[in-house]
């Protein structure tokens, strides 16, 4: 009985210490750590004590682009690729991405293929070159594009001879839900995890406060916003045509390609937002409503749960699924 009492006592005593000043636990720091991975900046930002989480976490993305990437040699991409139709072991991550993304390409009528490389490969919206492939070269590739010949047994991958994915589209997103699950087993409770047009939150900031993310105004430079959204701890995917691009005789060829064709995709939008709790499904949405349009776009949407979009117009003119509003700042 005196233990008891004792205890209580001791339990009492130490829960008045925690709430006088100056006995309160410390708040954590807010660091961030910067790195070049998957063809993008990508910076990490949380409140955590120990900065060497953080850069741990971008060891992780080195990992998974070691993986993913198509142009690594000995990745399970580059493996799939150079394999002349023979069959592949693979990682589970990559099974996972790759079973996401027949998903998406069969709810969206194709528009979305992770086999778009002999067609991507095509291109070359960065250099500055501005050179556009010749059209029955383009017509030859587009051909090769058909998601429904990756075959998957176990672990095992085939792709015919000739053919080739490409997982662009889809593994930065399965990369920046991968980080956000290492992060929080370390502890993180608080931060924001941007991949360049993925980005991703952990919980709320630490006042409680949801996170802002801006999404680009489509007619300025990088930097500025035509809406803010707000983060509570899920994902927001931005894809626009603006992104990577260039002109040659007054026509503009921008990096989403319609799957079809081959071709830059030639529509009424110029971006489109995803909110959702995974940014790998916000990741491969994002390119397929966009190819889609903003009529079968939203459509797709909103027959997903717990998913909803903001589409922009080349006019500037927005459009919002039933619930994407609750994810903006008025």
């Amino acid at each position: 009985m005196k233990n008891t009492r004792f205890l209580a006592i001791l339990t009492a005593l130490l829960m008045l210490l925690s709430t006088l000043p100056g006995c309160a636990a410390p708040e954590k720091e807010k660091k961030s750590s910067v790195g070049f991975y998957l063809d993008t900046v990508i910076t990490l930002t949380a409140y955590v004590d120990d900065q060497a989480v953080l850069e741990d976490a971008l060891k992780e993305c080195g990992r998974y682009e070691r993986m993913l990437s198509r142009t690594i040699e000995g990745s399970d991409v580059w493996n799939i690729n150079h394999a002349n139709g023979q069959p592949v072991e693979v990682s589970d991550d990559t099974l996972a991405i790759l079973d996401v993304a027949r998903q998406v390409s069969e709810r969206s009528e194709g528009t979305f293929d992770v086999t778009i490389a002999p067609v991507s490969t095509m291109w070359d919206f960065t250099s500055g070159a501005a050179v556009v492939p010749d059209a029955k070269d383009i017509e030859a590739a587009a051909e090769r594009v058909d998601y429904s010949q990756v075959t998957i047994d176990g672990n095992s991958v085939t792709l015919p001879a000739g053919m080739m994915i490409d997982l662009g589209g889809i593994a930065k997103g399965y990369i920046a839900d991968a980080v956000k699950g290492y992060l929080m087993e370390r502890g993180v409770e608080s931060a924001i995890l941007s991949f360049g047009g993925n980005i991703v939150a952990i919980g709320l900031k630490p006042d409680g406060s949801p996170w802002k993310v801006g999404i680009q105004d489509i007619d300025e430079p990088t930097g500025n916003y035509m809406l803010v959204a707000l983060n509570r701890g899920g994902s927001t995917v931005t894809s626009g045509i603006y992104e990577r691009g260039f002109e040659a005789d007054g026509v503009y060829y921008h990096h989403i390609l319609d799957a079809k064709t081959g071709w830059p995709v030639q529509n009424e939008l110029a971006s489109v937002t995803i909110f959702s709790e995974s940014s790998m499904w916000g990741d491969a949405l994002a390119t397929a409503a966009f190819a889609l349009g903003t009529e079968a776009g939203t459509a797709l949407i909103e027959s997903l749960p717990d998913i909803e979009a903001v589409f922009i117009a080349r006019d500037r003119s927005v459009s919002y699924t039933s619930g994407a509003k609750d994810y903006m700042v008025e």
